[in-house]
């Protein structure tokens, strides 16, 4: 088992930034895919972005690339979403997600094992 804490969220104008981290109840995540994922009111849970365990590749959906990045810090057991120049369209809320299986499509659902409770993204205009 491997507890994930989302914290960070917000409320902020559109253009604006938040960055939200995961901390994971693990010592380090360093053999984990980690990811994060968001969910609008009424709509399915949908792919933001993935770093993999050595932190050498990451994945962005199309609607966030240029504007979001991930990252993991020094210890590796926290991972960090920087969101820049925020829209409206990003309102959500914003989950976290592990995965010691370093395999699978970076972007699917059913690749991550565990998960966070989420925390509330909401972009003002």
């Amino acid at each position: 088992q491997v507890d994930l804490v989302e914290s960070g969220g917000g409320l902020v104008q559109a253009g604006g930034s938040l960055r939200l981290s995961c901390a994971a109840s693990q010592r380090r995540l360093t053999t984990y895919d980690m990811a994060w994922f968001r969910q609008a009111p009424a709509k399915e849970r949908e792919f933001v972005a993935a770093i993999t365990w050595s932190g050498s590749n990451t994945e962005f959906a199309d609607s966030v690339k240029d504007r979001f990045t991930i990252s993991r810090d020094s210890a590796e057991n926290t991972v960090y979403l920087q969101m820049n120049s925020l829209k409206p369209e990003d309102t959500a809320v914003y989950y976290c997600a592990a995965d010691p299986d370093l395999y699978g499509l970076l972007a699917s659902r059913d690749k991550y094992r565990y998960w966070g409770q989420g925390t509330q993204v909401t972009v003002s205009s």
